[in-house]
């Protein structure tokens, strides 16, 4: 399939068909009155869901959506997760004042299948993108459904500020923002071009933007900045209609530089110093669109969504360890072990959280759940898909029913960071796969650099999350019939790409 170079079809796909004109039927009720309306692509017979409780003298009407996704965050890099030596004021206090998931995982050890699952509320054995770039980086195909064509659809205004990653830097694709839900977008089209953080141009929608260069100073834009004013322009601008925001900032990912350094003082290496600056800015951004919200009288018509795409990185001389990145766990960025996919995950919205104020929510869920989530918030009833809505836990109405199982796959090995291959032993090089079902964990190495199905040739070990979260002890040799169950599932959830 060569998407990069056709234009969007004027008539979808019938999948896509379908589910476009599910929502539109159910958003004319949901626009009208404020209340929930089931999403078609449940079928016939789905339950409504009750609409969301109206706070005290707040306006009745469809929750605000604001995601921001971090770039190679670990478990352990904000202070209400454990960190000591960076300080992040801001989302601590969005964690002590809304929920705070310690157990939430990323949708893959890498960035591209990661935030696949997110847009598509598919896990990496289901969705079209399965791993990273090794070129152009992979499109969506045009079946693709993301949550930002169900919110748009459904009356939403919604924009996406940031990284992409879906089609390469070619504008004039069918994998484009624009094409994928999100009417407004400025950042990175591609992967490479995120990751110059003082770069010559970024685009609008499909228009480059581009920024002169000082020939004494270099580079003077900073990327993160400009795409963060653009972010809380669209707020104000659509701050009378529902909206959905997607702010997904290059940060802390590799080069680690900023302007100027808020740790000046610090006896660190400069790797580090620079690393601990992107986090405070990262920080303090989350802060500005917080207060943004504030000014603008939608903190209580909001929810703001705070994540990561994947475990910490070891890149561009950054030492994840002296951080303590991993919080305890085992794993980095590349790693199937929890360190690598295992995220931080933060919800606040006073107006709709007003009962559970400092929760921690302690019970597994993964990145696409958040497409459900943001649905059923929305209204329109959670979508169909691999994920399972968390507007129970967030709004006090009762958990969510539990995953059968959460899976994780990298179909191509990958030799380049030390800190990840030493980890796995050396087998960084090899295919993985890896399933948690109830407590229990099961990683598996495939016998070469390319995905196969789990059959005898692979090596596989078995952990107990409960009473070993760092994965210590290998317990395949001891059980033998839960690694059999978790083949099963390993075999159930790989559909072969398309």
């Amino acid at each position: 399939m060569n998407g990069a170079r056709q234009r969007p079809s004027a008539v979808p796909p019938p999948s896509r068909r379908r589910f476009l004109r599910g929502v539109a039927a159910t958003a004319a009720g949901a626009a009208a009155a404020g209340a929930a309306a089931a999403l078609a692509v449940r079928g016939e017979g789905a339950s409504r869901p009750r609409p969301l409780p109206a706070p005290a003298g707040a306006r009745r009407r469809r929750p605000n959506v604001v995601l921001v996704v971090a770039d190679d965050l670990g478990h352990g890099e904000l202070g209400s997760y454990g960190q000591r030596r960076m300080r992040t004021p801001r989302l601590d206090r969005l964690a002590a004042e809304g929920m705070r998931f310690t157990c939430f995982y990323a949708g893959a050890p890498v960035c591209a299948p990661s935030r696949c699952t997110l847009l598509t509320g598919r896990h990496v054995g289901h969705a079209r993108v399965r791993d990273n770039p090794r070129g152009t980086d992979a499109p969506l195909r045009p079946q693709d459904v993301t949550f930002g064509m169900a919110l748009h659809k459904a009356g939403y205004r919604t924009g996406l500020f940031g990284k992409w990653g879906f089609g390469g830097p070619d504008p004039h694709t069918d994998s484009h923002p624009n094409d994928k839900g999100f009417e407004e977008f400025f950042g990175y089209l591609s992967h490479k071009e995120a990751h110059s953080h003082f770069p010559l141009k970024l685009w609008e929608n499909r228009t480059p933007v581009r920024f002169p260069a000082n020939r004494r100073r270099g580079r003077t834009v900073y990327a993160p900045e400009v795409i963060v004013q653009r972010g809380l322009q669209f707020m104000e601008r659509h701050r009378k209609e529902p909206f959905l925001l997607v702010l997904a900032l290059p940060l802390p990912h590799a080069p680690s530089l900023v302007p100027g350094d808020p740790y000046p003082r610090k006896p660190w290496r400069a790797p580090d110093r620079g690393h601990a600056a992107q986090i405070g800015l990262l920080d303090s951004y989350v802060g500005r669109l917080v207060d943004k919200l504030a000014e603008l009288g939608l903190t209580d018509d909001t929810l703001v969504f705070f994540t990561a795409d994947n475990g910490p990185h070891e890149e561009d001389g950054v030492d994840p360890d002296f951080f303590g990145a991993r919080g305890g766990l085992r794993g980095y960025k590349r790693n199937l072990y929890e360190g690598g996919i295992r995220v931080p995950l933060i919800v606040w919205g006073p107006g709709h959280l007003t009962r559970t104020r400092g929760a921690v929510n302690a019970r597994p869920a993964a990145m696409w759940d958040l497409f459900p989530t943001f649905t059923d918030l929305a209204g329109l009833g959670p979508a169909e898909g691999d994920g399972i809505s968390l507007r129970g836990a967030l709004t006090g109405r009762g958990d969510p029913p539990r995953h059968e199982y959460l899976y994780w796959a990298r179909p191509t090995g990958d030799r380049r960071t030390p800190r990840a291959a030493r980890t796995e032993r050396g087998r960084t090089w090899r295919a993985a796969a890896a399933v948690r079902f109830g407590d229990w964990k099961l990683i598996g190495y495939a016998p070469g650099r390319r995905y196969s199905p789990p059959d005898d040739t692979w090596s596989l070990e078995l952990y107990d999350l409960r009473s070993d979260p760092a994965e210590t002890t290998d317990l395949a040799p001891a059980r033998p019939e839960v690694v059999e169950r978790g083949i099963g599932y390993l075999r159930k959830a790989w559909t072969p790409p398309e």
